[in-house]
């Protein structure tokens, strides 16, 4: 029990350390991308939290067998290389031991990878699309700042002074714009408004900003003339009608639907789903013979063959997927040929290293 806890707790806490470093660059990466978007008022700044909280599970799907890959990689060299596995050795711990003891924390990881790939990501995705689709379907100048010059949609750059109680209503509105005429003569366009708020027409679903109470001012490059138009009531039109999002998605259904779903995209991503768990045992069979290294080459001696190995795997799965999502691949073939050979190298791998000693 004392060398079932002493590796164990080594390969759990390299797990976390290499978890935690690749999530960090992920979310950045995400929320970089993310608060972009809400600069340039794409989707308001208050929902950012929320949609990283929401792609927590998703990264999690991907990065933790490949962070206990790397962690039984990094933990095992670590006792190569201080030669305590050949202690373990001679006193009587067989590989197939070592083995067993690897595969506890191993079904501990399955278990967390399993939830969210069964569960977590595609509720995370679904609740994600729906959060993006009501924030576009809400007041497009929802994303504005009250005092500042923002853009806002198609080349446009607007200011407001400020927003009514119910956020609904502009108040001291000014708009500058780029168009073109009739004819394709370039003009710059200003339009100064008391209010404005959004409208929908009922036919046609296009969003409007009517804006009242101002003036519109028309000027062309290089002429010293400019067109001023009154009004007390003036439209400018947002966006065209668009239909929503399709939110029915494989990605975004629930796991326990997809069984009934005899679709190629259903049944590939059923299988991506399924598969995910079964990858953390394979990654341990391979990670054990590749964590063998001689104390003097130093415990990454191996890292970057592993590496390879690893995105060789998952990339061969996402072809897979995207293929039988295609139909280019039977959905009764799959993706469990390729688990089957991944497994069987790892077996072969275990064997050889077995037979020529795990000590070395």
């Amino acid at each position: 029990m004392i060398i079932f806890r002493y590796l164990t707790r080594e390969i759990l806490l390299t797990m976390a350390a290499v978890a935690g470093v690749l999530l960090l660059v992920i979310m950045g990466s995400r929320f970089i991308r993310y608060f972009s978007n809400a600069a340039e008022g794409e989707i308001p700044a208050d929902i950012l939290g929320t949609l990283m909280l929401l792609h927590l599970p998703g990264f999690l799907e991907l990065i933790l067998p490949l962070a206990f890959f790397l962690g039984i990689l990094l933990a095992y060299g670590q006792l190569y290389l201080n030669s305590e596995i050949t202690v373990l050795v001679a006193c009587g711990t067989s590989p197939n031991r070592l083995l067993q003891v690897s595969l506890v924390p191993a079904v501990l990881v399955s278990v967390l990878v399993g939830l969210c790939s069964l569960w977590l990501t595609p509720a995370g995705a679904l609740q994600t699309e729906t959060l993006l689709e009501d924030q576009r379907s809400r007041v497009d100048f929802s994303t504005l700042g009250p005092g500042r010059f923002q853009e806002f949609g198609s080349g446009r750059t607007a200011y407001t002074e400020g927003f009514s109680e119910d956020g609904a209503e502009m108040r001291g509105v000014f708009i500058s714009e780029r168009q073109r005429r009739s004819d394709g003569t370039p003009e710059s366009v200003v339009t100064r408004a008391e209010a404005g708020h959004q409208a929908v027409d009922d036919d046609t679903g296009s969003r409007f900003l009517v804006l009242t109470d101002g003036e519109r001012y028309s000027v062309e490059p290089g002429r010293h003339q400019a067109e001023r138009l009154e009004f007390e009531t003036y439209a400018v039109r947002l966006s065209r009608a668009e239909s929503l999002r399709e939110l029915d998605s494989p990605e975004l259904t629930p796991t326990r639907e997809l069984f009934g779903d005899e679709s190629p995209e259903a049944r590939a991503q059923l299988q991506w789903r399924l598969g995910m768990p079964l990858m953390v045992f394979i990654l341990t069979l391979l990670a054990m013979p590749l964590s063998r290294v001689n104390p003097r080459q130093g415990r990454f001696a191996k890292l970057l063959p592993a590496i390879f190995l690893h995105v060789a795997y998952l990339s061969l799965l996402l072809a897979a997927l995207d293929a039988i999502g295609r139909g280019n691949l039977p959905a009764a073939v799959g993706m469990w040929p390729i688990h089957g050979a991944f497994l069987a190298l790892g077996l072969w791998m275990m064997v050889r290293a077995q037979r020529k000693g795990m000590s070395g």
